[in-house]
This record gives structure tokens, C-alpha cells and sequence, in this order.
């Protein structure tokens, strides 16, 4: 039997998986008491069953890993007969490793808090840091490339460059690249600050060419806004398109979106993202992608076409 479950972090993106596959969400309470604390309660039989825990660790990250498990932990012990956590977006995947003496390992610290909940597997999408995935004893890294490519295909003109924002995503801006047969420039930056950036060089030729800029995430919006500036600077056609599979969009990022010569964001819908991003915005569901996957996992069939590479 098969079992989906959703916290409230992304309701509407755990409804749409559970249409893909023809049930419905297992119905459940989820309460906040005065002082804060959370019950939960699961109004299904699970005994039995092969449980799916749909919740993004987004804004705020403690709280929708503190409902995620809870959720494990009261479908363990209402004998449910494995658990996955399907988790679109997986906070603290920046936190892969330590900079400086006496700062912990974020993404292990979630990765043990999470098996500790008795979570047996996990589902993530485009995670920050692949390295995090030898954090887990069974993780399953999900890529929305695919999905987000055939949505680029619009926009992906003889006059297009792939522009990778940081060094980090260059290899991401290839298999973009590469599957919209588009050249890649890519931007040097500095962190200055956890909201501010500077870019020391840009490689590549962008010069009268769309650029459309490629990322896994936007958080504040500094890397975008730092590279959108340099490549106006180098003579791009003013007229940029982003793409990310995670749109936290925080602080500041609406309205320096606002002020840059954006004129489209394609993201997913892994997060539950506010409709005012400061530009034109077009969602991509995740839930066929989501939905694929855990049908395959159910009858224990492969998802080597689904997964990242590595």
C-alpha cells in the first residue's frame, strides 16, 4: 500500500504528486499550540504501508524539519512499513563544509536529525552541495534540469548565452548548455557578505547575446544582481532571463529583481514561493518529476535517468 503524507511547508506541490498517481493525500491534523509547540496527529492507517513524507526544509528550515519529524515518528510508530522523505528543497545544503574552527557541519547535523527521526530514505532535487549526499545512508539526488531546459527552449535563440552566475554552478550552466546548444560564459565573483557580492571577471563573450542565467537556487538575489550587472557592463542585450530550481527569493532579492533588466524567472515550485518576485515569473511543477520517482521506488525500479550526475 501506498502512502502520501504532507506537512505544511508545500501543500500544493504534494497535492499535485498525489493526483499524478491517483490517490489522494492521507488525511492529517497539524496544530500549533500557544506556547509554539506542534501535534500532529495521522488520521489514516498507515500500518503496513510504504509511507512518502512530502516537505521541503524551506523558510523557517526548524520548524519544517521539526514537522517532518514528528510526522516520521508518529508513522513509525503506527507501524508504517518504511518511510521516505520526499524533500524538494533540502535546507542547510550550504553548510557542506566548515570554513573556520568551531562552526558545526550544517547538512550532516540535518542529515543525522533526519535519520534519527526514522526517515529509512530520502528524495532531494538539485541539492546545493552534492557532496552532502554522503551524509545519508540512502538519498536519492533528483536533478530538474530536464524539466527547466524544455522550458527554456522559448527563450534559447541563435542570440542566447548559457551564463553561469558563480564558479559553483559553471558545471550546471554546461549540461544547460549543452542541451540548448548555446555557448557559456561564466562570472567570477567574491562573497562579500551573506546578502552582498562582487564580480571580479567575466568569462566568455556575451556581447550582443541574451544571456540567460542559470542557477540551482536564489536566495537574497546578490549573485544574480552582481552578474546581471557585469554583463550588462560587457554589452549583453539588456534583456536577461534566470533560471533556478529553487526560488527562496528572501530579503532583498524582490526588489533588487525589480531593478535589473529581467524580463522573465523560470523556476519550480519546490518551494512555496510568494507570487511578487519584481519580475514576470514561470513556475515549473515538480510533481511529475516527484511523482515518476516514487511510483518507481514503490514497485523497486531504477531511477537512473531521474538522478543528477554525478
Amino acid at each position: 500500500m501506498l502512502c502520501l503524507l504532507s506537512g505544511d511547508a508545500n501543500v500544493p506541490l504534494a497535492a499535485a504528486i498525489a493526483d499524478r498517481l491517483g490517490i489522494t493525500l492521507a488525511p492529517r491534523l497539524l496544530e500549533r499550540f500557544p506556547d509554539g509547540e506542534v501535534h500532529i496527529e495521522i488520521q489514516a492507517d498507515v500500518r503496513g504501508a510504504d509511507t512518502y513524507l512530502i516537505q521541503p526544509t524551506s523558510l523557517p528550515v526548524g520548524e519544517n524539519l521539526l514537522e517532518l519529524a514528528l510526522f516520521a515518528d508518529a508513522c513509525r510508530r503506527a507501524g508504517a512499513a518504511r518511510l521516505t522523505a520526499v524533500i524538494p528543497y533540502f535546507g542547510y545544503a550550504r553548510q557542506d563544509r566548515r570554513v573556520h574552527d568551531g562552526e558545526p557541519l550544517g547538512a550532516a547535523v540535518l542529515a543525522a536529525l533526519i535519520a534519527a527521526a526514522g526517515i529509512e530514505r530520502v528524495l532531494a532535487v538539485d541539492l546545493h552541495a552534492a557532496a552532502i549526499e554522503a551524509c545519508f545512508t540512502a538519498l536519492a539526488h533528483l536533478t530538474a534540469v530536464p524539466l527547466l531546459t524544455e522550458a527554456l527552449r522559448a527563450h534559447a535563440d541563435a542570440h542566447a548565452v548559457v551564463v553561469s552566475p558563480d564558479l559553483g554552478a559553471a558545471k550546471l550552466a554546461e549540461r544547460y548548455a549543452a542541451a540548448l546548444c548555446l555557448p557559456v560564459a561564466v562570472v567570477h565573483k567574491t562573497r562579500l557578505s551573506g546578502t552582498e557580492v562582487a564580480v571580479r571577471r567575466l568569462v566568455g563573450d556575451v556581447r550582443g547575446l541574451r544571456p540567460i542565467i542559470i542557477d540551482d537556487m536564489i536566495s537574497t538575489g546578490g549573485t544574480v544582481a552582481a552578474a546581471v550587472k557585469a554583463l550588462v557592463d560587457a554589452g549583453c542585450i539588456p534583456e536577461v532571463t534566470v533560471a533556478a530550481t529553487h526560488a527562496l527569493l528572501v530579503g532583498p532579492a524582490r526588489d533588487r529583481f525589480a531593478t535589473l533588466p529581467i524580463k522573465r524567472l523560470i523556476v519550480t515550485d519546490s518551494v512555496a514561493t510568494a507570487p511578487d518576485a519584481g519580475v514576470p515569473v514561470s513556475t515549473v511543477s515538480l510533481a511529475p518529476l516527484l511523482a515518476d520517482a516514487i511510483r518507481r521506488l514503490a514497485a523497486e525500479q531504477s531511477l537512473r535517468d531521474l538522478v543528477a550526475p554525478g
